[in-house]
């Protein structure tokens, strides 16, 4: 039974392998994957955006807010900055594009190393990071304006008032203008990008050009449609969709299939926080002005397309009089030092779960190492070399106990010829000898338990890290956020875990024996997909614990030695 569960576990690792191989085959030359592909839920989206367009009507009241879609009906506006390219829709005034100057698009990873053999050599550039987008291969924006009356919304025709639409060398602040006028009430809004800031100041001066005092509210919300990211790992999980942080319910992801069927569950009123859209190493996110009163809104807008949101009351603005409501939109890299800067618990976006107490920390300290040698690969190596001589009194204590369990197999075995039919007395036989030999059967097993915590952490720690994207370590390593593409540090990882297994005490169990055999085979097929610097993570942390169990090996020799003397 044994031999046929090997069997079939091999042929089920070996045809997944092939099934997906072929798979990227078939999309290289442009066939449809079995997948599916992200463009043809997008292209839906698009069109069930235009027919919803043409059916619904201006913004009325806070509660339809979320219903309301943008149509272009004027020019676009550029704007340039050091970190963004930006289009903002006439209507509206929305954020319609925007283009991460200095955050690169990773390459096809199956196109570079040992698979361009198979898959061909892209050469091309891949251009940069893309957030929001109106496409027809994707609906992605922020959107903002006035609820509470007729007043202008994001569908209502703004008029650039600014000149200068690009920041000049030496220029650290740039602000865009826009004017409109709805039912007596003008809305200016005003953009102001700072350099090397991917936070951008939106201000909204309402003036009253009636005789009746009003009480509008600001609405900023971020429409997107619920297609994957093509940067997506079908071999690990990450995050895409909505996401809210209030000090009611702290931070919490609000997934598309739950607006969906009507089961989300956030603070609807709070006085502090944000909203956001997050996806694997970026996010965008609206943050109201500390303090001020907001209402919190997801909604499905149409079969592909959710929002979400916040409403801000401006309080009465009498006649003649103008009143004005702050807000910032971050749109770039979940890179937590900057967030910080963004707003209170922004920096939660990162998100290590349930290990957040131990991945924070590791997290800094990863930081700080990358910060002394300037390369996030050495860093890497460094943090594991740190990690292991922490724990290493407890890893120490299980190679003992694995290497003593290796010296008394022989006994061991013998025990169990002897006492095969008198289970009690087998049992009996066998904690005599661990006894006299000072054995702790699950020592092997202890620490590990005990450190599982923090491997777990550091991987998540590894995964979400957005400054591992497109950096080098050395040699072929060029980018450690992806999987190595000559597949040299999976194939040392399997040789150093085939180490690892020889200076382990063999299971008694056959079976056991024969699925341990096959586990190198199993992760390396497994770590072959992995982002470079995971793997060079457990790379690093095999060979230290192969010193490690020799090491301790030669100790307990040594004790036998002595013993056998006196």
């Amino acid at each position: 039974m044994g031999r046929d569960l090997q069997r079939a576990f091999l042929w089920m690792i070996f045809l997944l392998a092939i099934f997906m191989l072929w798979d990227a085959w078939q999309v290289h030359n442009g066939k449809e994957s079995f997948f599916g592909t992200p463009q043809q839920i997008e292209e839906q989206v698009s069109q069930n955006v235009a027919q919803t367009e043409a059916e619904q009507t201006p913004v009325q009241d806070s509660r339809a807010v979320a219903s309301e879609v943008n149509v272009t009906v004027a020019s676009p506006v550029v704007v340039t900055t050091d970190n963004f390219k930006m289009t903002l829709d006439a209507n509206g005034a929305s954020v319609a594009r925007v283009e991460l100057l200095k955050e690169k698009e990773t390459p096809d990873w199956k196109k570079q190393g040992f698979l361009s053999f198979i898959f061909g050599k892209d050469e091309q550039d891949p251009g940069n990071v893309v957030l929001f987008n109106t496409s027809a291969q994707q609906v992605y924006k922020a959107e903002s304006g006035l609820v509470g009356g007729n007043f202008p919304n994001h569908r209502t025709a703004f008029s650039l008032i600014s000149d200068n639409l690009t920041m000049k060398e030496g220029q650290d602040e740039l602000q865009v203008k826009f004017r409109a006028t709805q039912g007596n009430v003008e809305l200016v809004k005003t953009y102001t990008f700072r350099r090397n800031h991917y936070g951008i100041d939106v201000q909204y001066d309402i003036t009253n050009k009636g005789n009746v005092a009003i009480s509008p509210s600001v609405y900023m919300q971020l429409t997107r449609d619920d297609g994957k990211v093509s940067t997506d790992s079908a071999f690990y999980n990450t995050y895409t969709g909505p996401a809210m942080y209030t000090e009611e319910e702290n931070f919490q992801k609000i997934s598309f299939d739950d607006v969906a069927d009507g089961d989300a569950k956030f603070p609807a009123k709070a006085n502090e926080g944000w909203v956001a859209m997050l996806q694997h190493y970026f996010l965008t996110a609206w943050v109201p002005a500390e303090g001020s009163s907001r209402e919190n809104y997801v909604r499905q807008l149409d079969e592909h397309l959710f929002a979400i949101g916040s409403i801000v009351a401006a309080g009465e603005v009498a006649p003649g009089t103008t009143k004005s409501v702050q807000s910032t939109l971050y749109a770039g890299p979940q890179d937590q030092r900057r967030l910080e800067m963004i707003a209170p618990n922004l920096d939660l976006v990162v998100d290590y779960g349930w290990l957040t107490f131990l991945a924070k920390p590791i997290y800094s300290l990863l930081a700080f190492l990358q910060s002394i040698v300037g390369n996030w690969g050495w860093s890497i190596v460094l943090l594991t070399v740190l990690v292991k001589a922490i724990l290493y009194p407890i890893s120490a204590s299980g190679y003992k106990s694995m290497a003593r369990m290796r010296d008394v197999a022989p006994r061991l075995k013998a025990i169990q010829e002897k006492y095969a039919d008198d289970k009690q007395a087998l049992n009996q036989a066998m904690m005599e000898l661990y006894r006299r030999e000072k054995i702790n059967p699950a020592g092997g097993c202890f620490p590990i338990l005990l450190q599982l915590p923090v491997f777990l952490a550091l991987y998540w720690v590894l995964l979400a890290t957005v400054e591992l994207r497109g950096s080098e370590w050395l040699l072929w390593v060029n980018d450690l956020a992806t999987p190595d593409p000559y597949f040299i540090l999976p194939l040392l990882m399997v040789a150093t875990m085939i180490i690892q297994m020889k200076l382990s005490p063999k299971p008694a169990d056959p079976t056991q024996a024969k699925m341990m055999a096959i586990m190198p085979v199993v992760f390396g097929v497994m770590f072959f997909f992995f982002a470079s610097g995971l793997v060079l993570y457990w790379l690093t942390n095999n060979i230290l614990s192969i010193w490690q169990q020799w090491y301790v090996n030669k100790q307990i020799e040594e004790e036998r030695r002595k013993r056998t003397i006196s």
